[in-house]
């Protein structure tokens, strides 16, 4: 067979190779001609793939690596007869490892505590389910919102979007919906960001287009955290001046997500082609840096301890003053995100404390990381 594949995918030669004539390109560069005699296409979240990319081709199978769905026409696949795969919760993990180094960032750098708040999750499926879990292993207390998984589970603790916005933070996990019964887009606008001013916190690492940036910029909020831009790669440099922390969408960028993903289209592949064949990736991972950190936590807030095991193993800060750095935002914002270094999860990380520390242990066993006494 022959396929076309976004270049950006890991180990994308290794994995679907042997499938047969393999293409690797920059995701913006494939079109109606690269894929007119193509039998499989691989995107990220940079191709659109709709009627004017594949009308006409041979295309029979789509699998997008990414968690997203924004980029995909998926009714137009379905009439067309073209199989669709999606990553769905590739990233998961990744994206709830963002949200707690944006919190333990946020409470060292601006003094927001962590101890006693309230976090409202927005859109709790694959992702939001992840950023919940953290957020308890962190103290805080979560209020969830998620209106389809309230109608179809009578015992969801859903809290209506009003209620959630009395929050200290609010972090948004939704897809990026004009229609249907739970539209998505504007979600948060300026009324609500004003009823979230002065006391909160709002972090986007959900899809650009749910906030209204322009009322964002001028609301005032105790913290701001975004990943994720209207326009992207084109981005409201007043927002990005107004941020706390502003990073080029790579909430979900950890190598294993990305990994996670090339596997997952992998074995959709497979069943679709009646293909019997194994894939093992993580021999071709580096190892994660540091593989351990040690820390005596004696005299640390809890915060700050957080903040020392997290940061060298995730320099959130590292990403914000990268983006910062560029001339010219919108040309550097693909290339960011491209030559993203690289980073494992917490769990291929050990922490080694050289004090007792219940609490702090407790927490970090909870975020992901391996600890092991002094």
């Amino acid at each position: 067979m022959r396929i076309i594949a976004d270049d950006a995918i890991p180990y994308a030669r290794e994995a679907f190779g042997p499938f047969g004539e393999l293409e690797l390109l920059p995701g913006r560069q494939i079109d109606r001609a690269t894929v007119a005699d193509a039998d499989v296409l691989l995107v990220r979240s940079r191709t659109r793939v709709d009627a004017e990319l594949l009308a006409g081709s041979r295309v029979r199978f789509v699998g997008s690596t990414v968690a997203g769905l924004d980029h995909v026409d998926q009714d137009w696949l379905a009439d067309s007869g073209v199989h669709f795969y999606s990553a769905q919760g590739c990233n998961a993990n990744s994206v709830a490892e963002y949200l707690t180094a944006a919190l333990v960032t946020l409470a060292v750098d601006k003094g927001l505590p962590i101890e006693g708040r309230r976090l409202a999750v927005i859109g709790v499926g694959h992702v939001g389910r992840q950023v919940a879990a953290r957020a308890r292993a962190l103290g805080l207390e979560v209020w969830q919102h998620d209106p389809p998984r309230a109608a179809r589970e009578p015992g969801f603790p859903h809290r209506s979007l009003e209620a959630c916005l009395e929050a200290d933070a609010v972090t948004l996990h939704v897809p990026l919906e004009h229609g249907g019964p739970h539209p998505t887009a504007g979600l948060i606008d300026a009324r609500r960001l004003a009823a979230l001013a002065p006391h909160g916190v709002l972090i986007n690492a959900a899809r650009g287009g749910v906030v209204d940036e322009t009322a964002w910029r001028e609301a005032g909020l105790a913290g701001s955290v975004v990943d994720c831009w209207n326009d992207e790669p084109r981005i409201d440099t007043g927002l990005l001046d107004a941020a706390d922390i502003a990073t080029p969408h790579i909430a979900g960028h950890s190598l294993d997500a990305k990994v996670n993903g090339t596997r997952m289209a992998f074995d959709a592949l497979c069943r679709f082609f009646g293909i019997e064949r194994a894939l093992d990736l993580e021999a071709l991972m580096p190892d994660p840096r540091p593989a351990t950190v040690t820390l005596d936590p004696t005299g640390l807030e809890f915060a700050e301890a957080l903040d020392r095991v997290i940061r060298p193993c995730f320099d959130l800060r590292a990403d914000d003053r990268r983006l910062r750095a560029a001339g010219d935002p919108a040309g550097a914002f693909e290339d960011l995100r491209r030559n993203y270094p690289v980073r494992r999860e917490w769990h291929h990380h050990r922490v080694r404390l050289l004090a007792p520390a219940p609490r702090l242990a407790r927490a970090l066993a909870g975020l992901g990381f391996v600890v092991e006494p002094g």
